[in-house]
């Protein structure tokens, strides 16, 4: 008889950051090649569509002098009638840096597309931008106190304008208005008044009717569903009721599988699994898990439309110990010190006498601002080793993830897009495997969300085995106190 643990219903767990690919990470970085520059671009979404997209690219290499933006849909025929371009303002302190806004007008998948002119020539870069409203702003009461004001003003300014007008028009000069014309003028000043108010009931009808039409096109995550028997995972996607153009039967494959699942173990971020399940119906997948320790685990969804629009669902699993399978392919696993007891470190130790090395800033670490998280492989003379091999098509992948589980971001060298929509955008990443060598240092473009303390995993691939480091620290909203 199996035990009762081998039969558990997972609960949906979805955490009200959720936003998009990602989970509490919004904003879209990439780096790459726009012809013969090399740059890194952030853009920044707006919560609300219609509104107006921040973009931001710095020149790596190069001498750019002039910047376009366009936003296209990502597929359809509007990707071949691009609007008139926008121009990117260069920063007068910073000439590597541009900057520049774009409406976005519809809902749906877009790319955000570069043109840059500069002394060696010609480039473009683009960047898929999912176009999705995740929240309604509500009035501030100041503003609402103020526009109270003006509407009591202008109806009984209105009432009065009536009531005089009806009241003293037909008078010559000098007379008074009989009692009778008062009490009529009274009584039109009462119609006038019915009639404001229903003008103003109508009309916030009328708001209320589109305000809930709104909300039904706000953004809702996908539900995701578990079950767990024995050893073997089974998923159940579901969709909560959200536009229709989101579909369970249009998934394509990223890095060659159709769901990326990332089951990390809190709150210790001490166990990590990057798995990958099989589809065997619309929107149900299933995975024999590998060996796992008791605990309470997040699990991480990550799929993609055939739109472009990535989309990452989340569960939770409380299990104990689990005997499962040898992992295969382009599976892997990590185990790690508890986060709340790991010092913030810039080397890690792998197999086979290398180790993985952080170059690039570890301290003062701020929110929001665009980094380039850059790692080397060293042997033991520490020397970079120059046999690292493709994993999944990329030179490397991190997992960004905050302590408590409300931040996670699976990104690539090309940056935090999909590689099947930046493929959808006609700009192959620039760090696909498949295209050229593998190079001796391993970059993430990518901008941590929010304050906070965080892990990021990060994973390669050598003589066949994938290999997975760990690195700890600290982001703050701003520079920490000496």
């Amino acid at each position: 008889m199996a035990h009762p643990h081998r039969f558990l219903l997972l609960a949906l767990c979805l955490a009200p950051a959720l936003l998009r690919a990602h989970v509490g990470s919004p904003d879209i970085y990439a780096q790459g090649q726009a012809g013969p520059y090399s740059v890194f671009v952030t853009v920044r979404p707006p919560a609300v569509i219609p509104g107006v997209a921040q973009v931001e690219l710095r020149v790596l290499s190069g001498d750019v002098r002039g910047v376009h933006l366009v936003p296209l849909p990502l597929t359809g025929l509007g990707k071949n009638f691009p609007p008139t371009p926008d121009v990117a303002m260069r920063d007068k302190a910073d000439p590597t840096r541009f900057t520049g806004s774009l409406w976005l007008m519809a809902f749906g998948s877009f790319e955000v597309r570069l043109d840059l002119d500069g002394a060696q020539g010609h480039g473009a870069f683009a960047v898929p931008v999912p176009a999705l409203s995740t929240r309604v702003y509500s009035m501030q009461k100041n503003t609402s106190l103020l526009l109270l004001g003006f509407m009591l003003f202008l109806v009984v300014g209105l009432v009065s304008i009536v009531g005089a007008a009806f009241r003293d028009a037909r008078l010559d000069a000098g007379l008074s208005p009989t009692p009778r014309r008062r009490h009529q003028a009274w009584a039109v000043m009462a119609a006038m008044l019915v009639f404001c108010g229903g003008v103003l009931w109508l009309g916030n009808w009328w708001w209320s009717s589109e305000a809930d039409n709104y909300r039904h096109n706000i953004y809702k995550p996908l539900d995701l569903a578990a079950i767990l028997q024995g050893n073997q995972l089974h998923l159940q996607l579901h969709d909560p009721g959200w536009l229709k153009l989101r579909q369970l039967d249009d998934l394509v494959p990223d890095h060659g599988h159709l769901m990326h699942l990332f089951l990390v173990r809190l709150p210790g971020l001490d166990r990590m699994a990057h798995l990958h399940p099989d589809m065997v119906a619309t929107g149900r997948f299933t995975v024999d898990l590998p060996t796992l320790d008791a605990g309470h685990y997040t699990l991480y969804a990550d799929i993609v439309h055939e739109n472009g629009l990535a989309e990452t669902a989340v569960a939770t699993l409380d299990t104990a110990p689990i005997t499962g399978v040898p992992l295969q392919g382009d599976d892997s696993q990590a185990v790690a010190s508890p986060l709340q007891n790991a010092a913030d470190s810039s080397e890690f130790p792998l197999d086979e006498g290398i180790r993985m090395v952080w170059t690039s800033p570890t301290s003062e670490i701020r929110a929001r601002r665009p980094e380039l998280f850059t790692f080397e492989v060293h042997d033991a003379a520490g020397n970079r080793v120059d046999d690292l091999e493709p994993y999944m098509g990329m030179a490397g992948h991190a997992e960004f993830i905050r302590s408590d589980g409300q931040v996670f971001a699976h990104v690539h060298p090309s940056g935090s897009a999909a590689m099947a929509a930046m493929l959808l955008a006609q700009m192959p990443p620039a760090h696909d495997m498949s295209m050229m060598t593998m190079p001796q240092e391993l970059t993430f473009p990518y901008g941590i969300p929010s304050a906070g303390r965080y892990r990021v995993f990060v994973q390669i691939k050598r003589h066949g085995q994938i290999q997975t480091a760990y690195f700890d620290f600290t982001s703050y909203d701003r520079p920490p106190s000496r």
